[in-house]
């Protein structure tokens, strides 16, 4: 009975739409998560043929309740249809025959949306459009979708490609990963092409995220062949700078050494500045985890000028912060400490939450490190809470692991186990693994805490952990700032 009231109401507020606003309505059913004026412009009068001004027809609907108009806080309206509604309007275009046509335009705005945000990394822009990403995440979902059911290979890989960095970013690996393997399986993507061998190179990069290296580097290696053979010098650059990144990550310092070198080469060949300094940066990496911090500094001191030059801050703040770190390895705090805390002026600056949350984690390594647990406190708290507001878990593991290193150096064995058992659990959740050399390190460093509880009390407070809700897990490191109580 209630379902029959509803549908009436629907129908008799549909009868009050003119023509031309019928046919706005039944496409904009095409949107799952709502959607701009833009957007909206840009799919329901895709062939100018609506007859209508769409803000008016919006407007009309907003009015008879077919539509919610919400202000997002960069002061656009957003539209949406409750969910029963927009299941009659479906019905409604389905029995218009512009299903396929309306979908087909969904996925095309949804294309370019996608690489025009793709486009832009670094600074503000990059997080406006990862939030406007977020905003438009249920539409991605249902172009993939719809592209897949088409077997449009084409369309679909570049939506793929395009979408991996919000993937990367926001830390949906495993999501990522799906969309991208259910495209690569698709027969028309089987054909070696630029939009196959970016879209392998995207799943490569998530599969290292999640600790799946095997998989991680036979995609890589695939999509450099593919690029090779298409004679794509920038995706040449780009795979060999992946594979390199991916031998660093397995602990081949060699190997992955001769690689960024090869990628360095390609990228000076095509004259891109910005590429050469992100590829020095790189090289010094290496040079740092071999211990010639002589040769990491030269080149982080080459870096430094390069993005200066031109008038790169955000790479500049990155490049700061790893001087930083090999002075903090050569025993250099007070240095160390200078350059993590220019890198963190330009980071706030620049309004770069993420890397402001960054920095202040590594100055309060540097604390730690000098046994300051108060000012170490200090920073962690405000860079937990920072990488809290970013939904950003692996930010928010990295903090519970620091407060329990921090916790193990004080002697609170059961508070450091416990964190780290909750820092270890989202970190399976969101398929953010350590590297093994950083999982090595954290072993290592709670080692004593292991030895200072007998096997059963040392399993018991990491299972703790384990099972905490995160909310909780930072509450208690928040509360306690490095020894939080057992339950």
């Amino acid at each position: 009975m209630r379902q029959r009231t509803l549908r009436a109401a629907i129908d008799w507020s549909h009868q009050l739409l003119g023509p031309a606003e019928q046919k706005l309505f039944r496409r904009l059913a095409v949107f799952v998560g709502g959607c701009t004026l833009e957007g909206a412009e840009a799919v329901c009068d895709a062939k100018a043929d609506l007859g209508l001004d769409v803000l008016d027809g919006m407007a009309s609907m907003v009015d008879k309740s077919l539509l919610r108009q919400t202000e997002q806080p960069n002061g656009e309206s957003r539209f949406a249809m409750l969910e029963t509604i927009r299941e009659y309007a479906l019905e409604k275009l389905a029995a218009s025959g512009e299903k396929s046509e309306a979908k087909r335009a969904c996925a095309a705005y949804c294309l370019v949306l996608a690489e025009e945000g793709a486009a832009a990394q670094g600074g503000a822009a990059e997080a406006d459009w990862l939030e406007r990403f977020a905003l438009e995440r249920d539409n991605f979902r249902a172009s993939l979708e719809w592209l897949l059911d088409q077997e449009d290979a084409e369309w679909g890989l570049r939506l793929g490609a395009a979408l991996f960095r919000f993937w990367e970013a926001r830390e949906y690996l495993a999501e990522g990963r799906m969309w991208l393997d259910r495209l690569l399986k698709v027969p028309a993507a089987a054909k070696p092409s630029k939009n196959r061998g970016r879209a392998l190179f995207a799943a490569g990069v998530l599969a290292d995220r999640q600790g799946d290296y095997a998989a991680a580097k036979g995609q890589m290696e695939e999509s450099l062949k593919i690029a090779q053979q298409l004679k794509d010098q920038q995706g040449v650059a780009v795979c060999l700078n992946a594979l390199a990144v991916h031998a660093r990550i397995r602990g081949d310092l060699p190997a992955a050494r001769s690689l960024f070198g090869e990628s360095l080469s390609e990228w000076r060949e095509l004259g891109e500045r910005t590429n050469v300094a992100r590829g020095l940066s790189n090289l010094a990496t290496v040079a740092k985890l071999e211990g010639n911090y002589d040769e990491a500094l030269n080149l982080y001191a080459e870096c430094v000028a390069l993005f200066r030059d031109l008038g790169d801050e955000t790479g500049l703040a990155w490049t700061l912060n790893a001087q930083g770190d090999v002075a903090r390895e050569q025993g250099e705090s007070y240095v160390a400490r200078a350059l993590c805390e220019q890198s963190l002026e330009i980071f706030r600056k620049l309004g770069n939450r993420w890397g402001v949350a960054s920095a202040l984690a590594d100055l309060g390594n540097l604390a730690m490190g000098e046994r300051d647990y108060s000012t170490m406190r200090t920073l962690y708290r405000e860079s937990l809470e920072m990488f809290q507001k970013l939904e950003h878990k692996t930010g928010v593991a990295r903090l519970l692991e620091s407060f329990a290193l921090s916790a193990a150096m004080q002697g609170h064995a059961e508070g450091a186990l416990r964190l780290a058992g909750a820092a270890a659990a989202l970190r399976q959740n969101i398929g953010a693994s350590l590297t093994p050399a950083e999982q090595g390190r954290l072993n290592a460093s709670l080692e004593e805490a292991r030895q200072t509880l007998d096997n059963a009390a040392g399993t018991r407070a990491w299972l703790e952990g384990w099972t905490l809700p995160v909310e909780e897990a930072i509450r208690e490191a928040l509360l306690t700032g490095a020894a939080p109580q057992s339950a």
